[in-house]
């Protein structure tokens, strides 16, 4: 009899530092911890708006933002990883999360979503411009032109939507954030190994919290 390999879906936001962190190092991670990766792409703007935030609260909230950055430089010099901040942050990744989305979920779409996440945070680039998404995603062996064309095609656009509110209805309220199979979700670069572990069947399994 065949098992099952077991899957995490990955939730990531072009807008997000951490998601940077954890996009940079989560194949060679879920290879390790013998686990299949299930790319999504989202929007976290609905779910920021619902909270009545026009933008990312490490711009609402100066101090944690600060923070973040500090603690992004630290953790990227850490791993070897370059680090460039967005200007303006947070950038528009509307057009990468969609672009993203029209590729076929295979080991293509994790080296899309890498180097167009490599392209922001890494280099500085705009990942909002349809020239710089194409000559990313050429760069790494994809049809960037065509891709890039793609993403004002209705059913990528829908997809998207379709990504996001599967996303919110999972409980998500930040990223990057990660689903297993049985629904447990984790939220953070820091939580990585955690989900993988819960995916893999390796991790203890609390109780619920006394009046939870």
């Amino acid at each position: 009899m065949t098992v099952a390999t077991p899957t995490l879906t990955a939730y990531v936001e072009f807008a997000s530092t951490y998601s940077y962190l954890a996009v940079m190092r989560l194949e060679e991670e879920a290879a390790r911890a013998g686990v299949t990766v299930r790319w999504r792409p989202f929007l976290l703007g609905p779910i920021f708006k619902a909270q009545g935030w026009e933008t990312s609260p490490f711009n609402l909230y100066p101090a944690k933002g600060r923070h973040m950055w500090r603690d992004m430089a630290r953790r990227c010099a850490a791993r070897g990883l370059a680090l460039t901040r967005p200007d303006p942050f947070p950038v528009n990744g509307l057009l990468a999360a969609r672009v993203a989305t029209a590729i076929a979920d295979t080991g293509e779409r994790a080296r899309g979503i890498r180097a167009l996440f490599a392209a922001e945070f890494a280099e500085g680039r705009d990942i909002a411009d349809p020239a710089v998404v194409a000559a990313v995603l050429e760069g790494v062996g994809l049809d960037g032109t065509a891709l890039a064309a793609r993403a004002a095609d209705p059913a990528v656009k829908a997809a998207l939507r379709q990504a996001t509110d599967d996303a919110i209805g999972h409980g998500v309220f930040g990223a990057p954030s990660f689903v297993t199979a049985d629904g447990e979700l984790f939220w953070g670069d820091d939580r990585l190994e955690d989900a993988l572990a819960w995916a893999a069947g390796t991790a203890v399994r609390p109780g619920r919290p006394q009046g939870a």
